[in-house]
């Protein structure tokens, strides 16, 4: 299974001596890097800290309030995977009293031990991308007034809330025009975070430049794969002799042209991306579909108890016993299709463990089948007798079967018109 987790954190702070008595000016700027891994032996700190539950959310408490507002020339906290280095929690300057001597640390109170709320901006969020990032309007979306903390990756925001470093993640599994992201149905499985919530975010794509910058001299433009492809159209028209090329994020390909004056290049990015990294729209709205929509799913350490009195929606994982035959899929959509519970999406993946399976005897020879692990949506809560009957009766035709949340579904209505996060 899994190896235990772990969390590599290392901390720099800029122009200060390792002998400094007390605060100076240059302490105001601190650069943090968080790398989160797996790794298959135990560890400690340095310094002596456990990592209990409590040790962890005191740990992170000084991340966000002192430390942690990683503050780069934007004044953007990130967590990052790919930097290295040694477990040092000397995070915070010393604090001296007025007769020289140190101060001592306070004990945690109630409020430190307290599950985060549900909403607020007290709730720390973690979300794939840098700020002006499609993912940080879901989280704005999500949990309204929180504070948004981007990740590098899918699997970090998936290791900040495990390890205590945020309270949620939003990151997006599925859009109406590129289909699903396969990373984080992957991730779902291998981590033990569970779906408490879906939001779903109209995607509107503009053109951004360096303010100044007009269409016909852009000879290049970069964005995310996908966000070139939903804008092909648009961007033969605006930028018929521009190259395309592929960036790892819409909002990255914004911050990188405000960051290297590039004023030849032009960026498919949000409106907020314009905003956040000084660029002018030179087009707006310029996506070819108007139905573009990408769903996110909230995720949380603990799950939420299921209710009747809203539309819920729940989530599995499962994997078919091999000695049951081929019609186990058509069995087991069979349990939902009988109680009347309608199937909002079905996903395979490769069964990693078992990625091949050998069919036959031998006798006129093998042939090897792929094995796959099915995730299906339906709409129902775990609290109705039906959701329950129909699993009990999946789990028959299953070797393997997982609730990967039962969460209310998102219904409110949604308009393609550009919005001040998106």
């Amino acid at each position: 299974m899994q190896a235990a987790t772990s969390c590599d954190l290392k901390f720099r702070s800029t122009n200060l001596t390792a002998n400094t008595a007390r605060p100076t000016n240059a302490m105001s700027k601190r650069v943090l890097n968080v790398k989160c891994g797996y790794r298959s032996e135990p560890f400690s700190f340095r310094n002596g800290v456990s990592v209990s539950r409590a040790d962890w959310q005191s740990s992170c408490a000084i991340l966000s309030s002192k430390v942690a507002s990683v503050e780069d020339p934007g004044g953007f906290a990130a967590v990052d995977a790919h930097k290295n280095g040694s477990v040092d929690l000397s995070l915070v300057p010393v604090e001296t009293t007025t007769n020289g001597k140190l101060s001592q640390a306070q004990p945690l109170t109630i409020t430190d031990l307290s599950p985060a709320p549900l909403h607020g901006s007290n709730l720390r969020v973690a979300y794939q991308g840098v700020p002006g990032a499609y993912s940080e309007a879901a989280a704005g979306k999500a949990y309204p007034n929180c504070e948004a903390i981007p990740c590098d990756q899918f699997d970090v925001a998936f290791q900040a809330v495990e390890l205590w470093i945020a309270d949620r993640a939003v990151l997006p599994v599925e859009n109406s025009l590129g289909g699903s992201i396969h990373r984080n149905y992957d991730l779902l499985l291998r981590h033990r975070l569970h779906i408490v919530g879906e939001v779903q975010i109209p995607v509107h794509h503009c053109l951004l430049a360096l303010p100044g910058v007009r269409t016909d001299c852009v000879s290049r433009v970069i964005s995310h794969p996908q966000a070139l492809a939903q804008t092909e159209r648009s961007l033969d028209r605006l930028t018929p002799r521009a190259a395309r090329e592929a960036f790892h994020d819409t909002a990255a390909a914004a911050e990188y042209i405000s960051a290297n004056g590039l004023h030849d290049t032009a960026a498919v990015a949000s409106a907020r991306a314009a905003e956040l990294y000084s660029l002018q729209i030179l087009a707006d709205g310029i996506q070819d579909d108007t139905g573009n929509v990408t769903r996110f799913l909230m995720l949380a350490r603990e799950p939420i108890i299921p209710r009747t009195d809203r539309p819920f929606k729940t989530s599995i994982v499962f994997a078919a016993q091999e000695h049951k035959g081929t019609s186990v899929l058509f069995k087991v959509l069979s349990a939902f299709a009988f109680r009347n519970i309608s199937l909002t999406k079905i996903e395979s993946r490769p069964h990693h463990n078992r990625p091949l399976r050998v069919v036959g005897d031998g006798s006129f020879g093998t042939a090897k089948n792929f094995e796959y692990m099915f995730y299906v949506d339906f709409e129902a809560s775990m609290a109705e007798t039906r959701a329950q009957n129909a699993l009990s009766e999946v789990q028959e035709y299953t070797s393997f079967l997982r609730v990967l949340g039962s969460y209310p579904m998102d219904v409110t209505p949604w308009s393609m018109s550009p919005t001040e996060d998106a």
